[in-house]
C-alpha cells in the first residue's frame, strides 16, 4: 500500500487531475466535511460489497478517513479483493483540516 500526504493530494486536486478518491468514513462524517469523491464506508469492504468500486480495480484509488486508520484498512481490504493501485491519505481529514481548513 502506498501513501500520499495531504500536501501531495491537494496539489494534485488543485492541478485539476482526475482522481479516484474514496471517503471510507460514515455518512455523518462525510456530510460534516469532505474533499469530494465517493462515500464508501469501510464496513462495506468487510461485507465484501465492492461492486460500486469494481470498475476502479486497475486504476489508482486514493482512500481517506478521519485519521488514516480506517482508510489504511480499506486499502488492505481492497488489495485482497484485487485492487492493484491503492493509496492511503496519511493523517486523513485531521491533517487535511489542520493544513487547509483555516
Amino acid at each position: 500500500m502506498k501513501t500520499i500526504t495531504a500536501d501531495e493530494l491537494k496539489a494534485r486536486i488543485d492541478a485539476g487531475e482526475q482522481l479516484n478518491i474514496v471517503d471510507v468514513r460514515e455518512p455523518a462524517e462525510h456530510e460534516e466535511f469532505n474533499i469530494g469523491g465517493i462515500l464508501f464506508p469501510v464496513g462495506r469492504f468487510r461485507a465484501m460489497d465492492t461492486a460500486e468500486l469494481d470498475h476502479l480495480k486497475d486504476q489508482e484509488v486514493i482512500f481517506y478517513c478521519r485519521s488514516g486508520n480506517r482508510s489504511g484498512n480499506a486499502c488492505l481490504f481492497a488489495e485482497q479483493m484485487g485492487f492493484t493501485n491503492v493509496v492511503n491519505l496519511a493523517g486523513g481529514m485531521i491533517t487535511w483540516r489542520e493544513k487547509f481548513d483555516q
